[in-house]
């Protein structure tokens, strides 16, 4: 039998938690399966005669992904301090195996997954999470170095550039996009001189431009971002289906599973493009419900990570704004492209776009953070 006693230590740890961050992912998760069912019932009944194919699957990794987050929670932050640096190494070998053939997926003209039986692993939805716990503990041993010193901005920079260098061989344009900008946020936090900010900031900057211009295919996503109707049927046809659907939805949406241009007109409606879907479904009211809820979630996590610093336990401040910042831009960009706002990236939007290796290691993420929310207080 299970004693009371331990019962009501556990409850009362749980009541404890960021009831406002609980709801906001719950929510978005929820939504994002009730979308996901919606947005893939054509495709799914298509290529494998199941309509909610794609929704039993994105409905079995959010109950894994809600198992590992109860896993994350358990663990304490300074068991994660210690694993950072294993955990790092064991992305990069991931990423290397990727790129070998006959072990990484190739999926629309890029290897970014490695087969796992019935499961695809993404492995530079982990490098996102590794990166922030190795940068983390990073800028706990060498703050002076970050604050006074050249070498202690550059250091974690080239690591960034091995791990980078490899997301571009894939390539994976978006995700290296979002590492780099949420690398520099974290060492903008730990206080890196305006100066040397900057400059590395224009530095990147001007190295991911001279990346898109070499390479042809990201020249034309920039130019059909820009004027998609220019060619509406071939480079521009994605994005003009999706400004499309989202311009159906006029206020309050077609109606939930009404859409018209996830019937094979909208390439990816269930991933890149699932909040065009639902802008079109569920009208203005429903895209400024994401938009809030992800405001609510990017806040909280600020707040927490706040709170963290205030409580002087710096690793873990570290990791939260590190983790804000990922889901903010992740969730940014990806909302950005929808909307015709930004060249497509091939990115999912954070806990509702179809994909297993995204929603766990967002579910991954959101432990960890219920799990600083616990020690901070408790301290």
């Amino acid at each position: 039998m299970s004693n009371p006693r331990l019962l009501v230590v556990s409850l009362a740890s749980v009541n404890t938690l960021d009831i406002w961050l609980i709801f906001s992912a719950l929510t978005l998760l929820l939504l994002g399966l009730l979308m996901v069912a919606s947005s893939s019932v054509n495709l799914g009944e298509e290529h494998h005669a199941l309509p909610l194919y794609y929704f039993w699957r994105q409905a079995g990794y959010a109950a894994l992904g809600i198992l590992l987050a109860a896993g994350a929670w358990h663990l304490s932050i300074a068991t994660w301090q210690r694993l950072s640096a294993l955990l790092l190494l064991f992305g990069i070998v991931l990423l290397m195996l990727a790129l070998v053939p006959g072990v990484g997926h190739v999926v629309n003209g890029s290897m970014r997954w490695i087969n796992l039986g019935g499961i695809r692993l993404q492995p530079s939805e982990l490098m996102k999470l590794f990166m922030l716990l190795y940068l983390a503990g990073y800028l706990i041993r060498r703050g002076e170095e970050v604050r006074r010193a050249l070498s202690g901005f550059a250091k974690p920079m080239l690591v960034l550039l091995v791990i980078t260098g490899l997301l571009l061989l894939e390539p994976d344009y978006g995700s290296a996009v979002v590492l780099f900008a949420t690398v520099l946020g974290m060492l903008f936090i730990a206080g890196v001189p305006l100066r040397q900010f900057f400059g590395w900031a224009l530095l990147v900057g001007a190295a991911l431009l001279g990346l898109v211009l070499v390479a042809p295919y990201r020249i034309q996503r920039l130019t059909t971002f820009m004027d998609p109707w220019a060619d509406p049927f071939n480079t521009g046809f994605q994005l003009t289906q999706a400004l499309i659907a989202i311009g159906r939805g006029e206020w309050l949406g077609v109606g939930l599973g009404a859409s018209l241009q996830k019937l094979t007109y909208l390439p990816e409606a269930h991933t890149d493009f699932l909040f065009a879907i639902l802008t079109e479904e569920l009208g203005l009211v429903g895209a400024l419900l994401v938009i809030g809820l992800f405001a609510l979630l990017v806040w909280r996590i600020f707040r927490l990570a706040r709170r963290a610093l205030l409580a002087q336990q710096l690793y873990a401040a570290y990791l939260a704004y590190g983790i804000g910042f990922n889901f903010a831009l992740q969730a940014g960009i990806n909302l950005g492209v929808n909307l015709g706002l930004l060249p497509t990236k091939g990115l999912t939007l954070p806990l509702m776009s179809y994909g297993g290796s995204s929603l766990l290691v967002s579910c991954l993420m959101l432990g960890l953070l219920l799990r600083i929310d616990y020690e901070v207080k408790r301290s």
